[in-house]
């Protein structure tokens, strides 16, 4: 069971090789929002949330080296806010408020869904574009609603939840890379 897990991550890293170029132009692109004042938020349920919270934690924090905080927020980071969002409207709007709260045209929302299918994932990239905040997303197998709304998409093609997770992982870190090479941070 070990090694069919560890030879099926092995599989999806390999394909996602070619998504290098995508995340370059993207920490170029969020090297230029955060630049120009705009902030990056980030989204997901469960596993997806915690790969969201990390990024987030990436910019505000560093990657590798010193540099100044960059503005990011994990939108289900705030539980009191998050729980009155959904005692008061509902699961499907978690989301969706807080990127009317937070969201300025400009910035970006990352969201995350190993399934591409979550209602307030969607809801809150729905919300994200009527307001002219970029979206991208990261999920698992195509097609799927999520990576079809966005601005644009890397679907980690995997058969487990496990896999999926622990690529957008990986492309979570490589954003990171990216973005501290388009700010002239060392590697």
């Amino acid at each position: 069971m070990i090694e069919e897990h560890f030879a099926a991550l092995c599989t999806a890293l390999q394909r996602t090789s070619s998504f290098a170029p995508k995340i370059s132009g993207w920490g170029r692109e969020l090297a230029a929002v955060l630049d120009n004042g705009g902030r990056l938020l980030a989204c997901g349920n469960g596993g997806s949330a915690a790969e969201a919270q990390h990024l987030t934690g990436e910019l505000v924090g560093r990657f590798h080296h010193e540099r100044q905080p960059l503005s990011a927020i994990a939108l289900h980071a705030d539980t009191s806010a998050g729980t009155a969002i959904v005692n008061d409207y509902g699961g499907h709007e978690l989301f969706a408020r807080q990127v009317r709260a937070h969201g300025r045209p400009g910035d970006v929302l990352v969201l995350l869904s190993t399934s591409g299918t979550s209602q307030n994932v969607v809801a809150a990239a729905k919300t994200a574009q009527e307001l002219g905040v970029g979206t991208w997303a990261m999920t698992g197998p195509m097609p799927n609603p999520l990576a079809a709304l966005c601005d644009d998409a890397i679907a980690v093609e995997a058969a487990t939840t496990a896999t999926v997770q622990e690529v957008h992982l990986a492309l979570v870190h490589a954003l990171c890379a990216a973005l501290d090479e388009a700010l002239g941070i060392p590697a």
